[in-house]
């Protein structure tokens, strides 16, 4: 069985990292590169890079950007936002992209995913789902026109499936950049739609709201965007948090926490102090690369 993905996604305007919320404030974060690279030291499975400007512009992907940061990414990196034709998809993967994804423009111009899928291969096509609600029920958003889509959402997700989309990220978008957990329900539903894996973004505050997510649904990865941006080391706590409820993840740092309590709020508990006493008289040699 595959082990369950911690993802992170980077959503960057003007070739800055921002945070995002709920798709209408962008507040500057910081180097692209500079947030690779410790995303990478601290252990996450996976890096989406969502370039906003580029899609909302009409702009052609910062392709120079992709292959410096691919320098220092050693995780799969998927990379969207305008791309439109496959040429531009041949470029981001010279430029480092392990995969592409496509949202407004996979509704638009739907051969396009069939066409992708059959020159670079289903494993390569990432189609995203912008989710919002319309009278309690899930509908498909365009962020752009800020209004929701007449298109079927799940009609959607199956035209997807067959046209030969790899694998489907849905974005809630109601949650974005509010730190009250994942949608549980939408994400059991989609997953257990279709056979391909769905990632799902939008919510991540605790760790215990990538538990809830990962152990109350088929999903392959959470996504967090917001999450990451402002505490160090915050993907290896969250593992170390998950392991220890019993997620088969992968936590293949140096710093595993072993020994530490990590609570539902990411917050570090105090040792027993008969571990603390005894810790006095280890010796911790330097790590020998």
């Amino acid at each position: 069985m595959l082990k369950k993905r911690i993802v992170a996604n980077l959503t960057i305007k003007d070739d800055v990292v921002v945070q995002s919320i709920g798709y209408k404030k962008y507040l500057p974060i910081g180097s692209v590169s500079v947030a690779v690279q410790f995303l990478n030291e601290w252990g996450i499975d996976e890096i989406i890079i969502s370039d906003i400007s580029a899609t909302i512009e009409r702009k052609s992907p910062a392709n120079d950007l992709f292959k410096s940061i691919s320098k220092k990414c050693f995780v799969p990196l998927t990379i969207g936002g305008g791309v439109r034709s496959i040429d531009q998809v041949h470029q981001l993967l010279h430029s480092g992209a392990d995969k592409f994804f496509v949202n407004k423009f996979a509704i638009e111009n739907p051969k396009f995913i069939t066409e992708a899928a059959k020159i670079f291969g289903n494993q390569c096509v990432v189609v995203a789902i912008d989710v919002s609600y319309k009278n309690d029920k899930p509908v498909i958003y365009n962020y752009e026109s800020r209004e929701c889509y007449s298109l079927d959402l799940f009609e959607w997700i199956s035209e997807l499936v067959d046209r030969g989309a790899g694998e489907i990220m849905i974005n809630c978008v109601q949650r974005d950049g509010r730190y009250n957990g994942f949608d549980i329900s939408l994400a059991k539903n989609i997953s257990d739609f279709v056979n391909i894996p769905v990632i799902i973004c939008g919510g991540a505050g605790k760790p215990i709201h990538f538990y809830e997510i990962l152990n109350n649904t088929n999903v392959s990865g959470a996504v967090a965007g917001n999450y990451f941006h402002f505490t160090e080391h915050s993907v290896i706590t969250t593992k170390a948090y998950l392991l220890k409820k019993g997620l088969d993840i992968r936590l293949e740092t140096f710093a595993k926490y072993n020994n530490i309590y990590i609570n539902e709020n990411n917050r570090l508990e105090k040792n027993e102090d008969a571990y603390l006493e005894n810790l006095l008289y280890q010796r911790f040699v330097n790590e020998i690369i």
